[in-house]
């Protein structure tokens, strides 16, 4: 199999654009735009095509179409000229229509965006969630830059899924009995159950200009990237099982949820365990047998592992690997809550997130 690596052109083009795969190749584009259309399109970089014929077939598939061509069009478009036999490794069509998008600035990639990290601030259960709300309207908006928000609590808690029934996922009694606050978020998965402590919560809040062109299902691997890369220094290999748990050989230690708004702003957050208390889960969550079939374990208990274990570290001391990294990554810098920002998430739990209306939205 050829390997295609990147050449200086004998003549510059206008656009550029540049896209590493998540755990795959380098794809860069090269063109210009001439009455509103791609023109003399040159792709390039260092993955894996056969045979030779389908390079220059993919650049004539894509030079004459619009600007204004959708990811999903481009990719159309890519796959439409490849010949039957075509091999490609290391990227993709849709890998492609990325690198495309990126060139016309339609979409972005994380160097084009100023960040923020705010650390962990105790807060309310139900203002953390709002707050997920209110800030992904903010990034989306343009009022803030995107950032990554490390959450932190106090009261034992559920954390529901959008689409979840209060009925159906947990145990009245055991409820009760521990003191449990239930809180519906606005995206969709399944419930967190989260004491003071025993976990890590951290949400990205994005425009949504920067997954452009990737698919539902491959934007959870590439907004958390840099997490691979944390829990790697630390001596954690894990990796994604779709379409949103993240595992390492000895269990799941986390999970992922999203939501896009309608403004173009995104939220991605994911919680991991570091020191469950398993007894207590089961007595407040009802995870049935069917939730379990396709995870390969019969025990609810055993489907979780803890970061704790894995790492003998602090929680405090992971939290910080985590900034760390992803302020190394992406330079990041320190942020805070502005007065405004809780005010309206406190807003929003009168509104909202703490009625319940919104707890049992779904019967």
């Amino acid at each position: 199999m050829t390997a295609l690596s990147s050449a200086p052109e004998d003549r510059p083009r206008s656009h550029h654009g540049e896209y590493k795969v998540p755990g795959g190749k380098l794809v860069v584009v090269d063109f210009d735009v001439v009455d509103g259309a791609l023109s003399d399109v040159s792709l390039s970089g260092d993955f894996f095509l056969e045979p030779d014929e389908a390079l220059p077939q993919i650049n004539r598939a894509l030079s004459g179409l619009p600007e204004s061509t959708t990811a999903a069009e481009l990719s159309a478009a890519v796959t439409g000229s490849l010949p039957p036999d075509a091999v490609l490794f290391g990227f993709s069509a849709d890998a492609v229509a990325v690198t495309v998008r990126r060139a016309l600035a339609r979409a972005t990639s994380w160097s084009d965006h100023p960040w923020d990290v705010i650390a962990p601030t105790v807060l309310p259960t139900h203002v953390n969630v709002a707050l997920d709300e209110v800030l992904t309207e903010e990034v989306g908006s343009g009022r803030r830059n995107p950032t990554l928000r490390f959450w932190d609590w106090e009261e034992p808690s559920v954390v529901i899924g959008s689409f979840q029934s209060v009925r159906n996922e947990l145990h009245p009694e055991g409820v009760a009995r521990h003191g449990i606050t239930v809180v519906r978020r606005i995206s969709g998965g399944g419930a967190m159950f989260m004491e003071a402590g025993n976990c890590i919560t951290y949400s990205l809040y994005v425009p949504q200009t920067l997954v452009d062109g990737i698919s539902f299902a491959d934007s959870y691997a590439f907004l958390d990237a840099w997490v691979m890369a944390a829990l790697e220094k630390l001596g954690i290999s894990a990796f994604y099982v779709p379409l949103n748990d993240i595992a390492t050989e000895q269990g799941k230690i986390g999970g992922a949820a999203q939501k896009r708004l309608a403004n173009g702003g995104m939220l991605h957050h994911v919680t991991m365990s570091y020191d469950i208390d398993a007894d207590k889960m089961v007595e407040v969550l009802r995870i049935g047998k069917e939730k379990l079939s396709d995870k390969g374990t019969r025990s609810a208990k055993k489907r979780v592992d803890p970061l704790r274990r894995q790492t003998g570290m602090a929680r405090t001391e992971i939290i910080a690997a985590m900034m760390e990294v992803f302020t190394e990554r992406y330079g990041a810098t320190p942020s805070a809550l502005s007065a405004a920002e809780l005010a309206a998430a406190r807003e929003r739990v009168a509104a909202k997130f703490g009625t319940e209306e919104w707890l049992h939205r779904v019967p």
